[in-house]
């Protein structure tokens, strides 16, 4: 317990676990660009996945101990930052960190609630008129799942403003990574800074194009 008690350490679980998270992140993505190719191969891949459920659940398994693990060291160092900081340099404090580095917390707690919702909503389908019937070939709809969820105004307003969120947090979070293993001197710090921002981009990008084109009704969302 002791070790776990050194910020060396800490900071070192926390970049692994975000790792961790951020290839899931990354993966996912990749698999949700498929329904741009219309039902059968999003169904197709879905049905997939669960055709190894021994690897599946380990999968999930893994990835929520890398989220407790993520969520118990950050809550701590938050606290731990907000104990050590004297009031008196709270305004100079504020000048020089970045608004996403100050708010991690805070997009932090939004992702975990956001992603709660999310494996609700599309992994257990709980969430009410979400659930279509199976298609062609006795699969679970992903795709229909997908488009008719998205036509909602709400909830893809609301799936928009998670992955700013989401971006925010990764905005700083990559950066942290990049810094733990060594790119945190004067010359590479410039450029730390253009790959989170970048990265960051990419993902609100790559997850937010998708309800709005089903919004807009373009190519495969139509009719």
């Amino acid at each position: 317990m002791q070790i776990l008690m050194n910020s060396v350490v800490r900071k070192t679980l926390m970049s692994l676990t975000g790792i961790a998270m951020l290839a899931f992140t990354t993966v996912h993505l990749l698999g949700n660009t498929l329904v741009f190719n219309g039902p059968d191969d999003i169904n197709a891949y879905s049905a997939g996945l669960h055709y190894l459920p021994t690897l599946l659940w380990a999968v999930r398994i893994g990835l929520a101990g890398a989220l407790a693990v993520h969520i118990f060291f950050g809550l701590m160092l938050t606290l731990e930052n907000w104990r050590t900081k004297p009031h008196k340099y709270a305004v100079k404090r504020m000048l020089k960190a970045s608004f996403a580095g100050e708010t991690m917390i805070w997009t932090g707690l939004l992702t975990l609630a956001f992603l709660v919702f999310h494996l609700l909503h599309f992994s257990f389908r709980l969430v009410p008129g979400s659930v279509p019937a199976p298609d062609f070939q006795g699969r679970f709809d992903i795709f229909s799942m997908v488009r008719d969820s998205f036509r909602s105004g709400p909830i893809s307003l609301g799936y928009l403003v998670a992955m700013a969120i989401l971006a925010l947090h990764l905005s700083h979070g990559i950066q942290g990574i990049l810094q733990t293993v060594g790119l945190n001197n004067e010359m590479s710090m410039p450029w730390v800074r253009r790959l989170g921002k970048g990265s960051a981009l990419f993902f609100f990008v790559g997850y937010g194009v998708i309800p709005l084109l089903v919004l807009a009704g373009v190519g495969v969302f139509a009719g």
